[in-house]
């Protein structure tokens, strides 16, 4: 018997049993639908987190910083401990690294700013030029630093919540913060914190601290040039950089060995003896690497070398993985339904064996290959999974639009921390269902087929 003749007469005898056939693919329709939707549910919470992550961080971003100090592997050097500092030698090397792209390091200073009455501990991020421009920075005011000599500063939107009281300490009101005016008011700038906070405890006890000495001597302040001010809302602490001060790095560094010259840097590094470096080292250094496979590589030569090299790509794969075991545990809730599925498609085709027992009984006798009579009720089968995996995906789609709409409406994705439709169906997944209802539809007539197979000739007749 053909091919063809078999499809034929697999399909008219479906639809001879109308309302048993759309009962079992209304069963296969659900059972896609499931598979379908929680699949989607997880892919769509784990595309959304992974845009966020992408939006706060570059996913071949490495950030390298000093490793502190270590012991060397030379036996005869075992109790001698090397610094691991960030200096300009340590970029070059970075930068004739294999699979490095770019090299931008970073330096962070904390200073305080004095206005009127207010102060506020403020940090200050040096970077190159190259790389504040990189950032994309939607400015409010002004402009970003465009000297490498002269410092210039650039706000984020929050910087006027860090002032408070400096009397009462007090945190700043919403109209005292709005009344901050970034561009326009002259702050003053205080790089020696501790001398600051000594000669104030030292003016208030009168010197008694000092065993009777003369008060500390304040600290020179410094005004700075105001570059720009970011673009945002003075509460909007959800941007890139809305709490940070930047800076160019060369200006930053130049100002620092002006106001310290031969003293020793806060937060800097110093010899054994406590003397300064004759150079200024870099806080951490941003390391772009050429392609995302090549990023773990180049964090454990890092980590070999004796620095402390983080990739945020480390954090971001194990949130993939726990949000992979989410959606398999989805896929398998839907299975579920699929399987009770499975056993209406067996219940189906036996019924369907013993209502047509004379009817094989002929076929065998007229000479009919067993085979085909298996490959009869097969087709049965697999037709009922392909038409309930067809509607089960067309379904889905519909389903999972009615999902996304609701979750916008009442923001669910916002309480999840995520960005974008948190049902997202792929590409490849519908005809993937639609593939494996056929598969399961067949599988569970398999075992009807061979009792059709093996149904003896002359019983089948007697049968009535």
């Amino acid at each position: 018997m053909r091919c063809f003749d078999l499809l034929l007469m697999s399909m008219s005898n479906l639809w001879k049993r109308k309302l048993r056939t759309v009962l079992t693919v209304l069963g296969v329709v659900i059972g896609i639908t499931s598979i379908v939707v929680m699949i989607a549910l997880g892919n769509g919470l784990k595309q959304s987190m992974l845009e966020s992550f992408q939006t706060h961080s570059s996913m071949t971003q490495i950030n390298v910083s000093s490793g502190g100090r270590y012991y060397t592997s030379d036996t005869a050097q075992s109790n001698q401990m090397e610094e691991k500092n960030l200096d300009d030698a340590f970029v070059a090397k970075l930068l004739a690294m294999e699979h490095v792209k770019s090299v931008y390091p970073r330096l962070n200073f904390n200073l305080m700013g004095k206005l009127g009455k207010y102060i506020a501990n403020i940090e200050l991020n040096g970077m190159t030029q190259e790389e504040i421009k990189g950032l994309d920075l939607e400015v409010e005011e002004g402009g970003l630093p465009a000297s490498d000599t002269q410092l210039q500063l650039f706000y984020g939107n929050c910087v006027p919540q860090y002032f408070y009281d400096e009397k009462t300490y007090n945190s700043l009101s919403s109209d005292e913060m709005l009344n901050i005016d970034l561009m326009k008011d002259t702050i003053f700038f205080i790089f020696d914190r501790d001398a600051y906070w000594n000669s104030k405890n030292s003016n208030s006890n009168n010197g008694d601290s000092n065993g009777g000495a003369a008060p500390a001597k304040a600290p020179k302040k410094y005004i700075i040039e105001t570059a720009g001010v970011m673009a945002g809302e003075i509460d909007d602490w959800n941007l890139n950089y809305s709490s940070s001060v930047l800076c160019d790095i060369d200006a930053l560094k130049a100002q620092l060995k002006h106001v310290f010259k031969k003293k020793a840097i806060p937060g800097q590094p110093t010899r054994k003896n406590g003397k300064p470096y004759n150079e200024i080292f870099y806080s951490e250094i941003i390391v772009q690497a050429d392609e995302m496979e090549n990023v773990e590589a180049l964090v454990k030569s890092l980590q070999d070398m004796g620095y402390d090299a983080n990739w945020y790509g480390e954090w971001i794969k194990q949130s993939m993985d726990s949000m992979n075991t989410v959606q398999m545990v989805l896929g398998a809730i839907g299975a579920v339904a699929m399987l009770v599925a499975a056993i209406s498609i067996t219940n189906t085709m036996m019924m369907s064996i013993y209502e047509r027992t004379k009817e094989i009984g002929v076929m065998k006798v007229l000479g009919c290959d067993i085979r085909n009579i298996q490959a009869l009720f097969l087709m049965e089968a697999g037709f009922i999974g392909f038409i309930g995996g067809v509607f089960g995906a067309g379904f889905s789609y519909i389903l999972s639009i009615v999902i996304n709409t609701l979750a916008a409406a009442n923001n669910v994705s916002e309480s999840l921390g995520v960005t974008g439709a948190i049902c997202r169906i792929p590409l490849w997944l519908s005809p993937v269902a639609v593939v494996f209802a056929i598969v399961v539809g067949m599988v569970a007539g398999f075992i009807p087929s061979l009792r059709a197979m093996r149904l003896s000739p002359l019983a089948a007749i007697r049968n009535e």
